[in-house]
């Protein structure tokens, strides 16, 4: 079985770089998020391509703003649609679907992003993390957390450490929280599988950075151990980044029990001439 996750930033916007990357990858069950459309209106847009393609669908989105989506093609039984319990800002936003597919229990969720260290929207982000916790405490083993967490796990997961001093993603009430669904049992499978290498899955889009390689891992897939050591290679689509109309997020593909393309990761292409030198480079919104 092969998972993907990615954030499309407007699926809307993303149609001529999505079905063509379902055709190449071929990926069994997808997790979408930052869909950016109504639920009516992702069906109209993308229902009967996706059918086409043998893939069934559960949405949970909004009109202009955050959504999720699972795509699958290997079972999509007892669909659940949001995060009970779930503070909103101030409403209920659509953040997580989750469904059964190919008896794993699949998780697409779009962590809120902070916005500003002690801000309201960063309490907010805090708060939904620990129901998000409660929800996954319920059967962790067989579940698969799959999205954008809006929070680099560790200094290794960011181009500069210095650069994000400040700003949201990297913060310690952040890793703790993210530490804590990781408690579980939850096992982040990229690193698992690529302890020591450079791995983004997030560029500006502004000052070059994706050409330079100035990135953050913000897009995560957590498996229980049952799943996590079915895992046969673990990476990040970095060509769906590059081109014309990307979103700025790379999709991330997990197999299980066979890996179509061997192991190939952890970065496919790997960037030809990535900034490495700390210090060199700033945030582009840093002044």
């Amino acid at each position: 079985m092969r998972i993907a996750t990615w954030n499309v930033n407007s699926v809307k916007q993303r149609v001529p770089r999505l079905l063509p990357w379902l055709d190449e990858r071929q990926p069994d069950v997808v997790c979408l998020q930052e869909t950016k459309l109504a639920d009516d209106a992702f069906v109209e847009l993308l229902g009967d391509e996706l059918a086409r393609r043998d893939y069934a669908i559960a949405v949970h989105g909004e009109a202009t703003w955050n959504g999720v989506a699972i795509l699958s093609r290997a079972g999509l039984e007892d669909v659940a649609v949001g995060l009970e319990g779930a503070p909103g800002f101030p409403d209920p936003e659509s953040r997580l679907v989750a469904a059964t597919c190919g008896g794993i229990r699949v998780v697409s969720a779009y962590v809120p992003n902070g916005r500003e260290p002690g801000s309201e929207h960063y309490e907010y982000k805090l708060a939904w993390l620990a129901v998000l916790r409660e929800m996954l405490a319920a059967a962790p083993d067989a579940t698969v957390l799959c999205g954008d967490m809006n929070i680099a796990p560790t200094d290794d997961d960011v181009f500069d450490p210095d650069a994000y001093v400040g700003q949201t993603h990297v913060t310690p009430p952040e890793r703790e929280a993210l530490a804590e669904l990781q408690a579980l049992g939850l096992r982040d499978v990229v690193r698992d599988r690529w302890p020591n290498e450079r791995v983004f899955t997030y560029w500006d889009y502004r000052a070059g950075m994706f050409h330079q390689d100035l990135g953050m891992r913000i897009d995560l897939v957590l498996a229980g151990a049952p799943v996590a050591e079915r895992v046969r290679a673990a990476w990040v689509d970095r060509q769906a980044r590059k081109g014309s109309g990307p979103s700025d997020h790379a999709p991330v593909i997990v197999d299980l029990d066979e890996a179509p393309d061997g192991d190939i990761g952890p970065v496919v292409p790997p960037p030809s001439a990535p900034v490495t030198k700390r210090g060199a480079k700033k945030l582009p919104q840093s002044p």
